[in-house]
């Protein structure tokens, strides 16, 4: 990636499908997915960890992390073992290598693993978005969404709002799928907890006992960590 100090073109699209068009574009991409793949990461390189994303589960997922020389993250959320909880990364020690499931943000991942993407949240949604500023003429923040039991997408709030926390941050001409995530987020910066809380992922969250995970994402600019995905693990951004 080369730097350009041009403000940039924004736009905001959902899923698969909206990555592919971007990629498609040559676009420079954030992939955000709050609850919880971008939260995690971002914790666990910012700690120094190298993660590669996991988009297999069973003998598959063991085969990917032997593969890649890592340790499979637990792939049931946990606050024992190290897995998609942000809560259970908080201690990673600096130079783990781990292989991190996620049914979202890591299946967007592995879509992008042949570009340098960057994965942002809200703890970290200023620094991606000068970093990415920096990075190319065209910009596409990727809210990677949830998914229905047919596997079929559903919106959520939660990426909606760290899309727009990022897109808030840049200076650039906006689409308008970009303004709008802006004008959400900033309708609920004030109390973000509360936003995430009541979300339907984080309602869900909270009631199997992960209240923790939720406050960490919630957390607006604490971390100026920026993972990128280089040679198919995100790394802490130079």
């Amino acid at each position: 990636m080369t730097e350009t100090d041009i403000d940039p073109d924004i736009s905001c699209d959902w899923g698969s499908e909206g990555l592919q068009r971007a990629l498609e574009r040559d676009d420079v991409i954030v992939i955000v997915d709050v609850l919880s793949f971008s939260t995690a990461v971002e914790i666990a390189t910012a700690h120094g960890a190298l993660v590669y994303p996991c988009a297999q589960l069973g003998d598959a997922a063991q085969e990917f992390a032997h593969s890649v020389g890592a340790t499979l993250a637990s792939p049931a959320r946990s606050l024992i073992d190290i897995s998609l909880s942000p809560a259970s990364l908080v201690g990673v020690a600096s130079g783990t290598r781990l292989a991190l499931y996620s049914p979202n943000g890591a299946r967007l991942s592995k879509q992008a693993e042949h570009v340098s993407a960057y994965l942002g949240c809200l703890r970290n949604a200023k620094s991606v978005a000068a970093r990415a500023r920096k990075t190319g003429r065209h910009v596409t923040v990727i809210a990677a969404g949830e998914q229905w039991e047919d596997g079929t997408m559903r919106v959520a709030v939660e990426d909606l709002l760290g899309a727009g926390a990022i897109i808030a941050k840049m200076q650039g001409d906006r689409s308008s799928e970009a303004a709008a995530a802006a004008a959400v987020f900033e309708r609920f910066a004030d109390d973000l907890p509360a936003a995430l809380n009541d979300s339907v992922s984080g309602r869900e969250l909270i009631e199997r006992g992960f209240a923790k995970d939720v406050e960490l994402a919630a957390q607006h600019n604490v971390s100026r960590c920026v993972p990128v995905l280089k040679l198919g693990a995100f790394v802490m951004s130079d």
